[in-house]
C-alpha cells in the first residue's frame, strides 16, 4: 500500500504546479500510451520476428531482412518513446515534491521558488515538444503509415530477391497509425 501512498503523492505535486492541460497530457500519457502499449501492443508484437518469413532457407538471409525491413522494433521505439518523454515529468515532479515539503516560512523565498518552479516546468514542456515532434518525425521516417504485408529483400547473404512477409500487417497499421495520432495530440496539447 505504501507505493501507491508515493504515487498519490506525485499527483498532488502534480496537481498543484501544473495546468489543466498538463494534467490532462499525463491522463493522454498513461491511458492511451503506457496502458495500451503494455497490453495490446506487446501481444501485437512478442512474436515479430518469428512471424517474419522469407521465400529462401539461405543461413541469417532471414535475419538480415528483418533488419532491413525494421532497423529498430516498432514496440522498442515506443517504449524508448515513453521513457524519453516522461523522465523529465519525473524529475520535475521529484524537485516539486522536495521543495513543496520544505515548506519555507518567508514569503520572498516562496515568491522565488514559485517562480524557479514556473521557468523549470516550462522547460520541461519545451523538452516534451522537442521529444514529441522528434519521436513523430522518427517514426514516419522508419515506418512510415503501412507496414507493409510483403518485403522485397537483396541483402547478402541472400542469394537472389527473396520476399519476405511480415504477420499481422493490417492489424500493425492500425496501431501505427493510433500511435502517431496520439503522439500529434500529446504535441498539440503540450503547445498549448
Amino acid at each position: 500500500m505504501g507505493e501507491w501512498g508515493f504515487l498519490g503523492g506525485l499527483f498532488d505535486s502534480l496537481q498543484a504546479h501544473s495546468p489543466m492541460l498538463g494534467r490532462f497530457w499525463l491522463l493522454l500519457m498513461l491511458i492511451f500510451r503506457i496502458v495500451i502499449l503494455g497490453t495490446v501492443a506487446s501481444d501485437l508484437f512478442e512474436d515479430e520476428q518469428e512471424e517474419f518469413a522469407c521465400n529462401t532457407l539461405q543461413p541469417g538471409c532471414k535475419q538480415v531482412c528483418y533488419d532491413m525491413a525494421f532497423p529498430i522494433s516498432q514496440y522498442r521505439f515506443w517504449v524508448f518513446h515513453i521513457v524519453l518523454i516522461a523522465t523529465p515529468s519525473l524529475l520535475f515532479l521529484v524537485y516539486t515534491m522536495h521543495h513543496h515539503n520544505k515548506k519555507n516560512s518567508k514569503f520572498n523565498q516562496r515568491y522565488n521558488e514559485d517562480i524557479r518552479l514556473r521557468r523549470l516546468y516550462i522547460v520541461n514542456v519545451v523538452f516534451r515538444i522537442l521529444a514529441e515532434v522528434g519521436f513523430l518525425v522518427g517514426q514516419w521516417l522508419l515506418y512510415g503509415f503501412k507496414v507493409e504485408a510483403q518485403f522485397p529483400c537483396s541483402r547478402f547473404p541472400c542469394p537472389y530477391t527473396v520476399d519476405c512477409f511480415t504477420s499481422r500487417p493490417a492489424e500493425k497499421t492500425v496501431f501505427l497509425c493510433f500511435y502517431f495520432v496520439v503522439g500529434a495530440i500529446a504535441a498539440l496539447f503540450q503547445l498549448c
